[in-house]
């Protein structure tokens, strides 16, 4: 059975693996450019890899020698690092996308090779890996995708044989795979749309400016508007009090009498 046959994306579960969700806080401030981090134990691949994990610790302690064979240590450490990277590589992004895209493709490569221990383990000990027409394989597939198997799987690694095991941990393997492949292209795709953190800083910083220019200018318009709203009133109200006024406008509707010194000249 084949990488390729098993992690056709038609026969995956389509659950969305993205590690920035909208955050609302950032939507009520949006000049903070650190996402929140930290929801990886919600993602389904990281669910994936942590049952995974599991079925390998069982399947060592089960059917690998305890002693001597550097195997057990390989394969559980691989599990591991595969399930371990996804949830640095989410806590990682919130300060650095590179440092992101860095430790899932660790934890691509990590599957990778637990995979290929397991493939081996069935190839030297003449145990059959199932085919993709394998009715029991169609069968498992069809359960790993349901909700069910991760309150499931802990029990039936305890009942099933070796050849059973290793065949259910392939499966998963391969669906580690295929969804950390698409969470890499998200991760790139939201690189490309919004840049590195430094860029995120500057992008953050540069539009607080403008946002805050751009208020000043705002209210000096209204203050300029305001104070010539002020000098239009004044000029009402002096010329309403010159209206109102009698005695005033008498004194200034009244000619000037010449003084004595005036006439006599």
């Amino acid at each position: 059975m084949s990488q390729h046959n098993q992690s056709n994306p038609s026969t995956q579960t389509n659950q969305t693996n993205q590690s920035t969700p909208i955050n609302q806080k950032n939507q009520k401030s949006p000049h903070l450019f650190l996402p929140q981090h930290g929801h990886y134990r919600h993602l389904r691949v990281y669910r994936v890899a942590e049952a995974l994990y599991d079925i390998t610790y069982i399947f060592c302690q089960r059917f690998m020698p305890p002693f001597g064979d550097r195997t057990v240590d390989q394969m559980v450490q691989a599990a591991r690092s595969g399930k371990q990277n996804i949830a640095e590589g989410n806590q990682a992004a919130a300060t650095s996308t590179e440092t992101e895209i860095k430790l899932t493709n660790v934890a691509r490569a990590s599957i990778e090779e637990l995979l290929a221990d397991y493939e081996d383990y069935l190839r030297t000990r003449s145990l059959l890996q199932w085919p993709m027409q394998h009715p029991r394989l169609n069968s498992m597939r069809r359960w790993v995708r349901t909700a069910e198997f991760f309150e499931q799987y802990a029990d039936y690694a305890q009942r099933m044989d070796d050849e059973e095991l290793a065949n259910l941990a392939i499966t998963l393997c391969h669906q580690v795979i295929y969804l950390l492949g698409q969470l890499l292209k998200t991760q790139q795709e939201r690189f490309v749309t919004h840049g590195g953190i430094k860029e995120q800083m500057h992008t953050a910083r540069t539009g607080y400016r403008k946002q805050q220019d751009e208020r000043l200018a705002k209210l000096q318009q209204e203050n300029n508007a305001l104070r010539q709203q002020i000098a239009q009133l004044e000029k009402q109200i002096k010329e309403l009090k010159n209206q109102t006024n009698p005695i005033t406008q008498n004194i200034q509707n009244t000619p000037t009498t010449p003084s004595n010194s005036e006439q006599s000249e």
